[in-house]
């Protein structure tokens, strides 16, 4: 077989055509590579079902705040121990009704009661004391009167002797050295007479004074009998108000010593709600504003009451003073769940409050396109907020509905598709 040689010309034709082949080839590639990069991603679907769509609004809106907390007694008494002893009986368990004379809890002590008799018995020596001083006082005064009277009429006498030895001296019939000597024993019985009644009024001035250290002697132990009866009672403990016991926090032959709490009493029928508000949202609750309290069995109206400075775990204490007659099986330590209103806004534009998204702040939302089938992210301003609605400021008008779910698994993209 003979080969038969190819012109030059073909070969470099051939060429040529899978040169401009292959340029064609690349040139393909990179356009669509291009076309590709710019392609926006597929949106993802959501079941519809799985998410919140809600719809924007205008018109009132009522800003609340919502918290949990419990109902407690507005009077509550803890019963603490006055003195030390031990506990004998306790007669009353918590969950009774008492009135305040009512017996709950006895304990004992002996020296204390030993302590008692021993302070009556030292009232006694003192009162008889007393009595001991008063009558030999009111002896002295009468011993002393009988010694003034006496000296005053000795001084009678002698003045009258005086007068008669005087008269007899100047006639002649008595000498004048007898009638001095009257004269000078009359003068020293009146200066006796002085002398005993200035005695008698200050022995008279000093009854009060002797007097009074002894009876202050009487009044300190009768007060310390006082004392002493009253700790003996206080052994008998009783709740001093009218009630339901609630805690005995003891049992009986424990020791106890002053001041340990024996038993808290409270009344029943004045309640009073503590509810838990979030520290972010207890900002705007004042004295005053009008709240209600769903007990699961009823809903009371109140208002807040008082609103505690302090901070705990996250949370501010707020209490509402309950107003109007208690539903059935409302009693303290009972699970509530309240709502404060801070005031009601006459026409702003709003929404269910978003999953995600603080009050006065800005978030993205899925809003619903016409179709109602594809959602497109925008950027929404938020307004102030209530317990389940939220004002919206901008980014949103009346009428358009957006998905309030938290949508976090998809901040990558920009649409998501609902079916």
């Amino acid at each position: 077989m003979v080969d038969i040689q190819r012109p030059a010309s073909v070969a470099r034709n051939r060429r040529i055509r899978q040169i401009i082949w292959a340029a064609a080839g690349l040139v393909a590639i990179l356009v669509i590579t291009v076309a590709l990069s710019r392609l926006k991603p597929a949106a993802p679907t959501v079941e519809r079902a799985t998410v919140w769509v809600d719809t924007v609004k205008r018109g009132p809106m009522v800003r609340n705040v919502r918290g949990l907390g419990t109902l407690v007694p507005e009077e509550i008494r803890w019963i603490p121990a006055v003195t030390a002893g031990r506990v004998e009986k306790i007669l009353v368990r918590p969950g009774a009704a008492v009135k305040p004379d009512t017996v709950l809890i006895e304990l004992s002590n002996p020296t204390l009661t030993q302590s008692a008799l021993e302070a009556e018995q030292q009232l006694k020596g003192s009162e008889a004391n007393l009595t001991s001083l008063r009558a030999r006082i009111q002896n002295d005064l009468l011993a002393q009167q009988s010694t003034l009277a006496n000296t005053e009429s000795d001084h009678r006498q002698a003045r009258l002797q005086a007068d008669a030895d005087a008269q007899l001296a100047s006639e002649g019939l008595k000498s004048s050295i007898e009638s001095k000597l009257s004269t000078m024993k009359a003068e020293a019985l009146a200066a006796r007479v002085t002398v005993e009644r200035k005695r008698l009024e200050e022995m008279t001035n000093s009854v009060q004074a002797q007097l009074a250290v002894q009876q202050a002697d009487v009044d300190r132990l009768r007060a310390l009998l006082r004392l002493r009866r009253e700790e003996v009672a206080s052994l008998q403990v009783r709740p001093g108000m009218a009630g339901v016991l609630q805690q005995v926090p003891l049992e009986e032959g424990a020791q106890i010593t002053p001041g340990t709490n024996l038993a808290r009493v409270a009344n029943p029928a004045r309640l009073k709600a503590e509810l838990k508000i979030p520290e972010t949202q207890a900002k705007d609750v004042q004295i005053g504003q009008v709240a209600s309290i769903d007990t699961r069995n009823g809903i009371i109206a109140g208002k807040v009451s008082r609103i505690d400075p302090a901070v705990q775990n996250g949370t501010v204490t707020v209490d509402v003073a309950l107003e109007g007659e208690l539903p059935k099986g409302a009693r303290p330590d009972l699970s509530v769940d309240g709502t404060i209103e801070l005031e009601r806004l006459a026409d702003v534009l709003f929404v269910g409050r978003p999953a995600l998204g603080q009050e006065q702040s800005q978030i993205g939302l899925f809003r619903l396109e016409a179709d109602g089938s594809n959602a497109t992210r925008v950027k929404v301003t938020l307004g102030r907020t209530s317990v389940n609605t939220v004002e919206i400021k901008n980014g949103l008008k009346e009428g358009d509905q957006v998905v309030l779910s938290d949508m976090s698994t998809y901040d990558a993209y920009d649409r998501v598709r609902l079916r």
